[in-house]
């Protein structure tokens, strides 16, 4: 059994998403013994900022025309579709950033994209592949809260993952994760650790999904 483990954090130290996947692949782990993981760490190790213009360029140009830069990184993309397309099951762990997309996932979605095999509207071979998404927001973004609304990243993650490549995806999500880092969110410290408890819960129960068990 494989699976495939994107992490978006800058942070390999203290990073809560991180934790949270930790969780969810430990799970997965106890599934059975021989199992393998990859994992590409895109916000320590972020994709080349011109890789999807060079990448989308090329899909102009035959391939004997192609510049070396583009076929870099068309090379590059058709690698980040293998991975994906390698393993049984994928586990994605993404905080949210100044409210969107961290531009290291958005760089990697684009890039992706760009591979024949995953363009929108085509076969979707990544359709019905187990998946789970730990999304993490340093303070709260729910119904009734000041900044309801403002999360942008979110809904668009899940669209590419369930609604653009198919996945059977499962969601585990918690806030407030700068209480007691930020001053500001220390009167919801007792909060942050309860849904930080109940998302490591749920982490184990999804790891286990994405073993089939």
């Amino acid at each position: 059994m494989s699976l495939y483990r994107l992490d978006a954090s800058i942070r390999s130290e203290g990073s809560v998403s991180r934790a949270i996947a930790d969780v969810v692949e430990e799970s997965w782990r106890q599934g059975g013994s021989d199992v393998e993981v990859a994992c590409r760490h895109i916000g320590l190790e972020p994709l080349p900022s011109n890789a999807w213009a060079l990448a989308v360029s090329a899909g102009g140009v035959q391939a004997s025309a192609r510049s070396s830069d583009q076929r870099t990184a068309v090379a590059l993309a058709a690698t980040l579709v293998d991975e994906l397309l390698g393993a049984e099951a994928l586990l994605f762990a993404v905080p949210l950033y100044n409210f969107g997309v961290s531009q290291h996932l958005k760089a990697w979605v684009d890039l992706v994209l760009t591979d024949p095999r995953m363009a929108t509207g085509g076969a979707r071979p990544l359709n019905g592949k187990p998946a789970v998404l730990v999304v993490v927001r340093g303070g709260a973004y729910g119904p009734g809260t000041p900044r309801e609304g403002w999360d942008h990243a979110s809904g668009w993650i899940r669209r590419i993952l369930e609604d653009v490549w198919g996945l059977d995806l499962r969601v585990v999500e918690t806030e407030f994760t700068l209480a007691g880092v930020n001053p500001a969110l220390d009167q919801f410290i007792d909060l942050a650790a309860q849904m930080r408890r109940d998302a490591e819960r749920l982490a184990a129960d999804y790891g286990r999904h994405l073993f089939g068990v």
